[in-house]
């Protein structure tokens, strides 16, 4: 038996603890699950007829006709509270940080931003909706470029089920381990041409101005079909909405080293 196994099973040492810190987030997490559908019941039409920019998703799933119970929607909040925090930081910091130091990408997504929040008020902070968001497509090609070059996960395991010889003409037994580093398949010059050290956005960007199809064993951040990552919708606007929020509010640039 695993050790974790035995602790968990006498309630001591560090499964002890996490039982514990389980229990707060549960209790935290039922509370405002109970909180919102008070909050709904009192609101009543005006939520349920609101526009669909201004609902959190614990409104959004409430107000379906599908009656979700507590434990799927506190499964659902836990998702995505755990699954995205490191990748989506880890994104976010490198992506701000190729933006900071290539001013004149920086540029034009500013312009790109500026004729989304002409039709925006004031009082939006420059947080858009999601079909705002996805009128960026500079921005969107530049966290493709991002996370071609630093991707989340830079290498990536699969476990062979059934014996099975490659294109390549070699053969792998059952239950052998093949890793796959996305980090340098980002960098290959046989995939990505001789450019593949450049970071330049205009390569995920067709001549009409829409994001390129690129086949996912291409590129793999979000690995392959049919085991795709399914935040891969939100591991996109996450950083949309946050980036394109803080180029608008705040002078992005890179900070003199001290030595």
């Amino acid at each position: 038996m695993c050790v974790w196994k035995f602790q968990k099973m006498l309630q001591i040492g560090v499964e002890k603890k996490v039982a514990r810190y389980c229990k707060i987030l549960d209790e935290f997490l039922y509370a405002s699950i109970e909180m919102k559908k008070q909050e709904l019941s009192t609101l009543g039409n005006n939520i349920i007829n609101s526009t669909t920019e201004k609902r959190d998703l614990l409104t959004h799933l409430l107000v379906e006709e599908e009656k979700y119970s507590n434990k799927f929607l506190r499964d659902v909040s836990i998702s995505l509270i755990v699954a995205s925090r490191n990748t989506v930081s880890s994104a976010l910091t490198w992506l701000l940080w190729l933006v900071a130091t290539h001013p004149d990408v920086k540029k034009r997504i500013l312009e790109e931003i500026k004729q989304v929040m002409t039709t925006k008020t004031s009082s939006s902070g420059g947080f858009l909706s999601e079909d705002e968001l996805n009128k960026l497509i500079l921005l969107h090609a530049t966290i493709c470029e991002t996370l071609r070059l630093y991707p989340p996960f830079p290498i990536e395991h699969k476990c062979v089920v059934e014996a099975y010889v490659l294109p390549t003409g070699h053969c792998v037994r059952k239950g052998t381990k093949i890793l796959v580093s996305i980090y340098s398949m980002g960098r290959m010059e046989e995939i990505w041409g001789e450019d593949c050290m450049e970071f330049k956005p205009e390569r995920w960007i067709s001549e009409k101005r829409n994001i390129i199809y690129v086949p996912s064993y291409k590129f793999m951040t979000f690995i392959s079909r049919p085991r795709t990552c399914l935040g891969k919708t939100m591991a996109f606007m996450q950083p949309k909405s946050m980036t394109s929020a803080i180029l608008w509010n705040y002078k992005l640039d890179m900070g003199k080293i001290v030595s």
